[in-house]
């Protein structure tokens, strides 16, 4: 790996903590759809890894898992730092060999590679400390791309695609509803929704893949005139209002997760390449095994000009200047104890770049993102999506920065979509603790972060779940240091915020910056 570096084939970054290095690795493959490594000595640097493997598992991210093992010649007694690693990677890992001295090594790493991309999984790969240092020998070439994958472009049968045609095409009120797994297929949807001039929604996980609907207040942003936000918990009440009226639904690279609420009671056609996501919570009209760019072509060949779907374009615009009145009112709110979420991402939209790429952690700060800020189609939302874990936020920045890097060592012109583009990452204080220490990875790396951190000295979500609980609120409250006079200490740029005016200044200051630069607003819990 060094010898890779430095001839500039390879961009290694020094993590601090080997969970902060996993979830990187998670972020950069929700992003890129390709593998980045996170590598780690045997024993408990291994184990460090497994919540962001599970991270990358659970969201169908590829994610490449390197981690070392004791000399085979002491396995079994219980040597310092030994842990049965193959065994410990079996549940998240769909590959897991032990790299042993006889093995096929070059073959070992394109399998493992290959599994990743192919099954958007976690592949893992131990090495004992002795195979680690054996000369690589004759024949042992490192394997390349050409010839080990089939053409992914899948198509659902005939019979089914005409049955879904026919659903689509009958439909007055038709509503789609698109998940992360579309996030690379999303021209051949917009395409077809602007066909049926249906409105388009989310999943939290989905969010920003399309603009949402433009506003007039702010014409320097782009949009999307059939964006409709987020459905479920974390969503807008257009998104609810659109589910409840449409008469029929496409659902396309997205499972029926209880969070997101799309609801079972209406007419549904389901589209994913992975047969097992198909009525994967309950039965549907039209499960359509397929590619989802593929899939959406042939459906928009086969209802256009032919379908009954009426122009959902003025009830769609009319719902968002309902929604943004309510927020404006809201942005009203005030109190004594810190500045309102609201307040924050409303500041987001005016400021953030329209191309930017922004890792949420879990918390209220996720929540209000949901519902607050509003998304312009060609920004990247990264976050921890089945598994929620928090902590995720600041790490993820870092492997998005890193996709940022990657045309640097690859001449692939796929890696320049990502080139230049900033990157800005959303905490809690309860998140960033996790792994603060970071901030120093991001310095000694000069990476070009703008966090963006929502301090209300306390684990506000779980506050919120013990008050709907209707229990007391114990033990959620925490002790913080002054953390943007931390991050100034480690060598980065941090700025306190106590005021709603100074929000939108002290954001284009920490965008502006080269390096990472920390925005800590102090919020008020209740203010959500």
């Amino acid at each position: 790996i060094r010898r890779r570096t430095e001839a500039g084939e390879l961009e290694y970054i020094g993590i601090r903590h080997e969970g902060a290095a996993a979830f990187a690795a998670s972020a950069f493959g929700k992003l890129t759809g390709r593998p980045a490594a996170c590598l780690t000595i045997a024993g408990p640097g291994a184990t460090n890894l497994l919540t962001g493997c599970w991270d990358a598992k659970v969201d169908r991210a590829p994610l490449l898992a390197l981690t070392g093992q004791v000399n085979q010649q002491v396995f079994g007694p219980g040597a310092f730092q030994e842990l049965p690693l193959k065994e410990a990677f079996s549940a998240v890992a769909a590959y897991s060999p032990l790299c042993l001295p006889g093995s096929n090594h070059a073959e070992l790493m394109g399998n493992a590679i290959k599994t990743a991309i192919n099954d958007r999984q976690v592949a893992h790969i131990v090495f004992p400390d002795d195979t680690q240092t054996l000369p690589a020998g004759e024949g042992t070439a490192a394997g390349s791309p050409t010839g080990r994958f089939g053409d992914p472009r899948i198509r659902p049968s005939k019979e089914s695609l005409d049955r879904a045609a026919e659903m689509l095409a009958q439909a007055r009120r038709p509503l789609i509803v698109a998940g992360h797994g579309a996030r690379f297929e999303m021209d051949a949807v917009s395409a077809l929704a602007e066909e049926l001039s249906c409105p388009v929604l989310t999943t939290f996980k989905g969010k920003g893949i399309i603009g949402d609907h433009p506003d007039p207040a702010m014409p320097h942003r782009p949009g999307h005139a059939l964006g409709c936000g987020v459905l479920g918990r974390s969503g807008t009440p257009i998104a609810s209002w659109f589910m409840n009226e449409c008469d029929q639904m496409l659902v396309v690279g997205a499972s029926f997760s209880n969070h997101t609420g799309i609801t079972p009671k209406k007419p549904t056609i389901q589209v994913d390449s992975d047969r097992s996501q198909l009525a994967r919570f309950h039965a549907i009209d039209c499960p359509l095994w397929g590619e989802i760019g593929e899939t959406a072509r042939e459906l928009l060949d086969a209802v256009a000009g032919r379908h009954h779907s009426q122009d959902h374009h003025g009830e769609i615009a009319e719902r968002w200047r309902i929604w943004r009145e309510e927020k404006a009112s809201r942005l009203k709110d005030r109190s004594d104890r810190g500045v309102s979420s609201i307040a924050v991402f409303d500041a987001m939209n005016r400021v953030v770049p329209e191309d930017a790429i922004i890792a949420v952690d879990v918390g209220n700060n996720t929540y209000s993102f949901g519902r607050y800020f509003e998304a312009s189609g060609r920004q990247a939302v990264l976050m921890s999506g089945y598994l929620g874990s928090i902590g995720f936020g600041y790490p993820a920045a870092m492997g998005a920065w890193a996709a940022t890097r990657a045309h640097l060592v690859s001449q692939d012109e796929f890696w320049r979509r990502f080139a230049g583009r900033p990157v800005v990452c959303v905490t809690g204080d309860g998140g960033f603790g996790q792994y603060a220490w970071e901030v120093n990875t991001a310095v000694r790396h000069g990476m070009n972060l703008t966090h963006i951190l929502l301090n209300n000295n306390e684990l506000g979500k779980i506050s919120k779940e013990q008050q709907a609980g209707h229990w007391s609120v114990w033990q959620t409250s925490l002790t913080n240091p002054d953390i943007a006079e931390y991050v100034n200490s480690c060598g980065g740029f941090g700025i306190r915020v106590g005021q709603a005016s100074a929000l939108a200044a002290a954001l284009e200051q920490a965008l502006s910056y080269e390096g990472p630069a920390t925005v800590e607003v102090m919020t008020d819990v209740g203010l959500v």
